[in-house]
This record gives C-alpha cells, structure tokens and sequence, in this order.
C-alpha cells in the first residue's frame, strides 16, 4: 500500500519533463493518474478542461504543471501578443484547473501548482515569466484559503533550475553552453549542485500526501540551496 493508494489524480503537461517525473512517481505511491497534455486536453480551454474534469468519478489530487517558458527579452522588448499567450497558460491554465477540479474534490483533496524561484524573485530579461509565477503563488495562496474551510489544501512548488531537455534546449537558444551553465548555477547552491527532476517529483508527493496534510498556501522551494 502506497501513500496514495486508490486516489484519483490529474497532472497537467504530464508528457513530458517535471509532469513526467511526479505523474510517475504519483503511480508508484498507488495513485490512479490521469495525465492532460496537448493535443488532448489544452489547459488556455475552459471547455476542454471542464470536460476533462467531468469524465472522472471524483478527483483527490490536482497538480497543474502545464507551463510554457518564455524567451528572455528585457522589459523593453516585451511582445505583448507572447504576454498574453504565456498568461493564458501559465496562469489562466492554472487557475482553470483549480475552478474545474475543487468541485469534484472532498475533505482531505490537494491542490498543487508549478510556480518558480522567480515566484519570490526576478532575474535580469525573465519580466514575463516572473510576473506570470508571481500571478501562480498569489492564487495559490488566494485559493488556499477559499477551499481550507472544505478540507481542500492548495500548495505550489518552486523549482530552481533542473536539467531537463528543456532547459538545456533553452540555454543553448541563447549560446551558452548548457554544461557551463548548470555548473554556474551548482556553484551557486548549499549542496554544490542543482536540484533533479526525481526531488522535484518526491516534493510534490509529499505535498499532496497526507504527510503534509498541515500545510497549505505555501511554496516549497527545490533549489538545493540557492543563494
């Protein structure tokens, strides 16, 4: 018997990268895990994700991981048809998801969004990006207490950076190799080096485990240690 054993969960963006890591290690805690992800579901469609959400029984987890990555641009440059694209996933998405699956939830459901270091901070050229996970945390913390009084926790987790493809993927675009560039941020950290996809995915068990059932409206940062 696992630590989720016969609960319903949905993770968004499960195809691939951080939504591939905690719909996996959700499964081997006993969870049933419905992962969402284009061209099936697409979280910017309140319709699709309504959908989605009815097809289920009842739901006892939600992590919204969906989340698109902008490329860096200073405030000057900022290209307010990309703004609005990336709000629509990294924000509406979010909180259509939450709209779509607290209904189906009873006492003892969790919540979990995707936010980011940048949800507490900013980094030179990341303007949209930051201001989107700002916008994440807020209606974390907004929705935790909405939904406390029936017994449903809502939480996010802030990754630091995590050697996925994508991340290399990114680095690369801007010319820095991405070996170089991950060492920089390992030099940066308590531990000497970055956080892994695997602890990401633990965190997020954790959070939507009983184990945490005290806590809600917060960010768990998986950074090691970044200063």
């Amino acid at each position: 018997m696992g630590l989720l054993a016969g609960r319903i969960a949905v993770v968004t963006g499960a195809a691939r990268g951080l939504g591939a890591a905690i719909a996996a290690r959700l499964r081997q805690e006993g969870a049933v895990v419905h992962g969402l992800d284009l061209p099936d579901c697409d979280v910017t469609e309140e319709a699709q994700v309504a959908e989605a959400m009815a097809r289920l029984p009842h739901l006892d987890i939600l992590v919204a991981n969906a989340g698109v990555v902008p490329p860096w641009r200073g405030v000057e440059a900022l290209d307010f048809a990309e703004w609005d694209r990336v709000f629509a996933v990294n924000v509406r998405g979010v909180a259509a998801c939450m709209k779509h699956a607290a209904p189906r939830m009873g006492a003892g459901g969790a919540i979990l969004a995707m936010a980011s270091l940048n949800a507490e901070r900013a980094a030179v050229g990341q303007a949209l990006y930051t201001a989107t996970k700002h916008a994440v945390l807020g209606l974390v913390r907004a929705a935790a207490l909405d939904l406390g009084p029936r017994g449903i926790r809502v939480n996010a987790i802030g990754p630091g950076p995590i050697a996925t493809a994508a991340l290399r993927g990114r680095i690369a675009a801007r010319g820095t190799p991405a070996d170089q560039a991950l060492a920089s941020e390992a030099a940066r950290t308590a531990l000497g080096r970055i956080a892994t996809e695997a602890e990401v995915a633990n965190t997020a068990l954790f959070l939507v485990s009983d184990l945490a059932s005290g806590i809600t409206g917060k960010m768990l940062r998986v950074d090691g240690g970044l200063a």
